[in-house]
């Protein structure tokens, strides 16, 4: 047998699709782990995997992260008895970390209407940014999804965008007519430009835009109308999901939309839009003032 690592990467790449991106954290995790239990894996026990968690702790990893690294041994160590190398998986039973309970970070829609005016609608650059963005907003799509995007996933006559999701999982997204709008703009410049290429975005040079060529794109703008801290394709995405469960949108409806597996991911929102709705009430309610003297 190969390299257990390289066997359990393979599998997971040929037959459950995984990512570039959750091949290289899968291969981070498991290399971490394997230097702290110092062992083979058919030698590993249950203390070996709950100590590497409690260090990684110590050692100030977050819990969310441990609980990530913990589901990464759990499913090497699945693949290794269905696979018949070892009888028992040792971290079968270990608990995972009680993660801290973050809102996702999301935008009003006042600045998510600045950050696209920023973009311009003339010229091959900012029509592509202007459309990028316009497509997070409208869709909520992953920056992974978007970045993998070709040009005939999009239906612009339609306004419909087949996304391939975690798991090489399809779904169709709608896309509001400002999104369609967005990138016909930009399929224009394209084309008087004479950039070939099946990817939908591409760089200046005519390759494929990175993910991290996207998340750089979004960045720009959200430092152009002055928004802090960490801003990125993802937020996009929670404001997409927020600013759809304030107007109203059904709970499972924005799971389709975004490509939940659960519904406990999705309602995460849930928690935001009360916060939301409790700042709302304290602003304006007059019976939420404090009284004076």
């Amino acid at each position: 047998m190969k390299s257990p690592v390289e066997a359990f990467l393979r599998h997971q790449e040929l037959e459950r699709g995984a990512s570039q991106h959750t091949l290289r954290a899968y291969r981070k995790d498991l290399d971490a782990f394997l230097a702290h239990a110092k062992k083979e894996p058919g030698a590993i026990e249950m203390l070996d995997v709950r100590g590497f968690i409690a260090v990684q702790i110590s050692n100030g990893l977050s819990r969310t992260t441990a609980g990530r690294r913990l589901a990464a041994v759990r499913s090497f160590f699945k693949f290794l008895v269905r696979e018949g190398h070892i009888k028992l998986n040792p971290a079968k039973l270990v608990s995972t970390p009680k993660a801290e309970q973050h809102l996702p970070n999301f935008l009003s829609v006042d600045d998510v209407f600045e950050l696209i005016e920023k973009t311009g609608t003339i010229g091959f650059l900012h029509t592509r940014d202007r459309a990028i963005l316009e497509l997070f907003y409208s869709s909520g799509l992953r920056v992974g999804e978007a970045a993998g995007l070709n040009v005939e996933d999009v239906n612009t006559r339609e306004g419909l965008v087949k996304v391939r999701g975690k798991g090489r999982k399809e779904r169709i997204v709608p896309l509001g007519s400002k999104a369609v709008d967005a990138i016909k703009g930009y399929m224009v410049e394209k084309l008087l430009l004479r950039k070939k290429n099946k990817a939908l975005f591409l760089n200046r040079s005519g390759a494929p835009l990175s993910e991290r060529g996207i998340r750089r794109i979004v960045v720009k703008y959200a430092r152009l109308i002055g928004v802090s801290g960490q801003i990125g394709p993802h937020t996009l995405r929670h404001s997409f999901a927020s600013h759809l469960l304030q107007a109203g949108a059904d709970l499972r409806v924005i799971q389709e939309l975004l490509g939940h597996s659960s519904l406990s991911t999705t309602q995460k929102y849930t928690h935001l839009d009360i916060t939301h709705l409790m700042d709302t009430y304290d602003r304006a309610h007059p019976l939420a003032e404090p009284e004076k003297d």
